[in-house]
């Protein structure tokens, strides 16, 4: 204990003495946590539309009176020429071009259907998918609207119709500040822990202070937790204050055990503190270790679920989403912050966090022996 004391005494001056670490540590994380939920916005708005009416009908002009005060898209151009419209998708001065075609209010009062088309720009795959989202949501509400208006009429022959009433658990109102937030903010302390940690022994290498700790009596084991303990301290800082970002800007209150998420917390920053320390075994400068750093944070962060569902990834990233550490701790933060689940629902997750640090420290150790 006392080799293991005067380790993080020498480790903490090193890291208080260089106020750019700190800054990196502490400040850049919390601007990051604070803009990127805002700037990052799934939500798509102002969304071109040329319309091409040939109709000039009642219920034409209902329809596009519907898409234009529901406040997603810009009406761009109206005329009748669909070619015209279609220049301007090629100028890119209109994301979507809406057809309403000649008898087409005629064609619904006698056939109770009318065909309209739509043509996409789709050089923004976002943007034209939930575009076309939004505009099939509103032509289903001008439908529904007037079927309602038709039930009211004697001569309509009513036909059975299902509705379907739903709710959101969890997030009531579907904020996707409220599923992000968590998710940033394990990001933003994965990178923090890992790579600084990463740096530290190549730095140590660099400067030849290594050399002097390698003809001391000092252990392998006393040495790496030494290096580990006083990131895991400082992510540990990051993460409340993230914590207290997300409850004061964006009001989010963890619904289940903050025990429990230090808890996992815990165990989760022996792993990827634990990753940090392997690479820096191998890597010879800061430079290799940053390079191999990026590119391991870089696949987890995109192949977390964060962005993209992992049950919708093809068969053989899942693999691999299953070997991330960050895929288990969002899904971890998520379940306690938003659902409140206990331990037992943890389990599974903490199982695997705990042999994953296993793994990564002790290979550290190793391979610190041999190559150091």
């Amino acid at each position: 204990m006392r080799t293991i004391k005067f380790l993080l005494q020498k480790e903490f001056r090193q890291i208080f003495r260089d106020p750019a670490i700190l800054r990196m540590i502490l400040v850049a994380p919390m601007i990051q946590l604070i803009v990127l939920p805002m700037a990052a916005d799934y939500e798509v708005k102002n969304i071109r539309i040329a319309v091409v009416d040939q109709d000039h009908s009642t219920y034409a002009h209902d329809l596009v009176e519907s898409i234009t005060s529901s406040g997603y898209f810009i009406l761009a151009d109206y005329n009748t020429n669909y070619k015209q419209s279609l220049t301007l998708v090629e100028d890119n001065e209109a994301d979507l071009v809406l057809q309403i075609p000649p008898q087409f209010e005629q064609q619904l009062v006698r056939d109770q259907e009318a065909p309209v088309y739509m043509a996409v720009n789709a050089i923004n795959g976002t943007k034209a998918i939930v575009g076309a989202a939004y505009m099939g949501r509103i032509l289903m509400n001008f439908n529904n609207n007037i079927r309602s208006e038709w039930m009211h009429q004697p001569e309509f022959n009513p036909v059975p119709v299902i509705s379907l009433t739903s709710s959101n658990w969890y997030n009531p109102l579907m904020s996707y500040k409220v599923f992000m937030v968590p998710g940033i903010l394990v990001m933003l302390v994965t990178m923090i822990g890992s790579m600084m940690c990463a740096l530290n022994i190549v730095r140590e290498k660099e400067i030849g202070t290594i050399e002097q700790i390698n003809v001391t009596p000092i252990g392998k084991v006393h040495f790496i937790l030494g290096k580990l303990i006083p990131f895991w301290v400082l992510s540990m800082i990051v993460f409340t204050i993230g914590l207290t970002i997300a409850r004061l800007v964006y009001g989010i209150v963890p619904l289940g055990n903050i025990g429990l998420l230090y808890g996992f917390l815990a165990v989760y920053l022996l792993a990827v503190l634990g990753l940090g320390l392997l690479i820096s075994t191998f890597a010879a400068t800061q430079q290799q270790a940053m390079s191999v750093s990026f590119f391991f944070i870089m696949i987890f962060n995109l192949m977390s679920g964060l962005f993209t569902p992992i049950e919708s990834m093809p068969e053989w990233a899942q693999v691999i989403a299953h070997l991330n550490p960050v895929s288990y701790f969002i899904e971890v933060m998520r379940m306690v912050v938003l659902k409140g689940s206990g331990v037992s629902d943890i389990a599974y997750n903490l199982g695997i966090i705990a042999l994953l640090a296993l793994v990564f420290n002790t290979l550290a150790i190793l391979n610190y022996r041999k190559n150091a």
